[in-house]
Formats: C-alpha cells, structure tokens, sequence
C-alpha cells in the first residue's frame, strides 16, 4: 500500500509546482527569501503539513535553502542548477574559469554567426548597462549586469542545449564572480566587452569567440590564479588584467 493517500500526494505535487513557478518565473529571485510558513498557508489555502512537505522537497531538489531561524530562500531556478551550485561551489576556480572560457567562446562564434538585429539590440543595451553599473561603483548591480550580458550573448547563438546548459550554471558562475570582483571596481579594474560585441555585430567569429574565451582569465582576484597560488600570471589568448568576466 502506498504511505500517502493519491490526493494528498497530488495536493502536495500541486504545492510543489506552485512554488517551482514562482522561482522559475522570477517572481522569487536567487537569493530572496520566501514568505513564511504560515504566509504560504495563507496564500495556498492549504493546511500547513502540505506546504511543510512541499518546501522541503524543493529544498532536497536544491532549489530552496532552509536555514533555520533565519527563513527558506531561493538558492537556484532549476533542478539541474540547484544539483550543479551543490557539486561545484567548491570547485577549483581555475577550473570554473576554463568551464566559463569554453562554453563562451563556443557560443560568441556561434552568436557572430546567427545574431539578429533584436540580439544586437538586446546586447548594446545591456552592454550599456554594464558600464553604467561598473561606473555606480555598486559590486552586485555589476555582477548582475555582467551576468545578464554574457547571458544574452550565449542566447544570441540560438543553440538552445547550450542556452539551457549555461542558464543552469549561472548561479554557480555568479558567485564566482562576486567574489573576483570584491567591492573595490576602480577604474583601473574595469575589463571592456566592446570588442566583443563589435565582432558579433560583425560577423567575425575568431575575434568574438577569442575575446570571450579571454574574459575569464583577466580577472583578478584569487578566482583567476587558482586560489592565490602560483604567480599570478594568467591563461588564455589576449588574456588583461583586470575583473569583472
């Protein structure tokens, strides 16, 4: 016999699939904390063992995170994101720089290739954004900045395998990124993506997939020497100094 009746199964599934929405939608971003316990009885009109058991099997999927006193909040939008940020948050930062190099300058040439006159638009606004975050001097509107254009020149190849593959991994890339960028973007760290988005508007593949196979590795930090070993030099052509991938 099953341990849970088909309808309180199904209630809790419909539960589950509530709040997956909410955070795959954005409506929950990474990092926000979720309403209450007793908030989302509330708003779900169920009773309290269901959302009880629907949040923890979000939290074992690796979308939410319990802390205890503290509230539930968003640690990935996927399954697949939330398994990726568990298995590699202790990974080698160089590795993660190789990783980043790789899949990036696979879809800048693919972007030089297949980019429409709405993905050129879509990258120089967010281009623009970019240096307008670095310029505020506020490290997460960066980050999230920075984030948002590499994203869209991964979309702008039109691969959707490595679209989905990328978005999964953002999470896990964004707290790289936080922590190589610190709180200190002085002018003398600031790393142009122009180049990049030049040679995707024209159709120069070597160029665009070169500079983003580059980007990872001209961060500063310890993220871009392995951990603070070695000497500090970096890998990867037309590799700079400087932070912010």
């Amino acid at each position: 016999m099953p341990l849970t009746s088909p309808r309180r199964s199904a209630l809790v599934d419909q539960v589950i699939a509530q709040l997956r929405n909410q955070i795959t939608s954005g409506e929950w971003p990474v990092g926000a904390r979720i309403p209450t316990e007793p908030e989302l009885v509330e708003l779900l009109g169920v009773a309290r063992n269901t959302v009880r058991e629907a949040v923890r099997a979000l939290a074992h999927n690796g979308l939410l995170d319990i802390r205890q006193g503290s509230g539930t909040y968003v640690l990935a939008t996927s399954e697949l994101a939330g398994v990726m940020h568990r298995r590699f948050a202790g990974a080698d930062p160089r590795h993660i720089a190789e990783l980043r190099s790789t899949l990036e300058s696979s879809a800048a040439r693919l972007a030089a290739e297949r980019r429409t006159e709405r993905d050129l638009v879509q990258l120089d606004a967010l281009l623009a954004r970019r240096e307008d975050a670095w310029a505020s001097g506020d490290a997460d509107r960066f980050v999230a900045a920075d984030m948002s254009l590499h994203m869209a020149v991964v979309t702008a190849s039109h691969n959707e395998v490595l679209i989905e593959l990328y978005a999964d991994l953002g999470d896990l890339l964004a707290d790289w990124l936080r922590t190589d960028v610190g709180t200190d973007l002085s002018p003398a760290g600031h790393l142009d993506h122009a180049r990049l988005i030049e040679a995707i508007r024209r159709g120069d593949g070597d160029t665009a997939a070169s500079e983003a196979a580059s980007y990872p590795f001209a961060c500063r930090g310890r993220n871009a020497d392995g951990g603070g070993e070695g000497d500090g030099d970096t890998e990867g052509d037309g590799a700079l100094t400087g932070a912010g991938g």
